[in-house]
């Protein structure tokens, strides 16, 4: 979830450290079964919080002209990420897995925020619709709602590739 809505991983793992810190910080106490609303609930706050700061701080980028990369600047790849996977079984079979996953990843990101959320937290982590609920600030209600019309939109998006 973190790194659909940041679009890096390193990123999405930060704040999901964070956020874990978080819980553990002030949420210890609290019966187990509370933790992984809460724990969503922290998540999708420090996901709301990155987007703050990233929005002020690019303004003051562009403000004071920072942000342009200067010439041969490029990122060298890293020669351990392009060694190919020995523990692969078929080329083919990751090809379509990896296209599969993509068309998922492009799907999700045109679902709205809160269609996003409740599908991820439902289909992805499981959470019944009242701890849901609890994790979006919302009604159950909404929760219903959001995630029928994400199951709605996802499906006519991606029907030709798993019909």
């Amino acid at each position: 979830m973190a790194e659909l809505a940041t679009g890096n991983r390193e990123d999405a793992l930060d704040l999901v450290q964070d956020a874990m810190l978080g819980l553990v910080k002030s949420y210890l106490h609290r019966e187990e079964q509370e933790w992984a609303p809460l724990f969503y609930r922290i998540l999708q706050n420090r996901i709301r919080d990155r987007y703050r700061r990233n929005r002020v701080r690019d303004r003051f980028r562009a403000w004071l002209g920072f942000g342009v990369e200067p010439e041969g600047a490029e990122e060298r790849p890293d020669p351990v990420q392009q060694l190919p996977d020995a523990g692969q079984p078929d080329a083919v079979d990751a090809l379509l897995q990896a296209d599969a996953i993509d068309r998922l990843r492009v799907a999700l990101h045109s679902l709205p925020l809160r269609q996003q959320q409740a599908f991820l937290l439902r289909a992805w982590e499981g959470l019944d619709t009242a701890a849901t609920a609890f994790a979006m600030g919302c009604s159950e209600g909404s929760v219903k709602t959001h995630y029928s019309r994400a199951i709605h939109r996802l499906r006519g998006m991606l029907e030709e590739h798993w019909s």
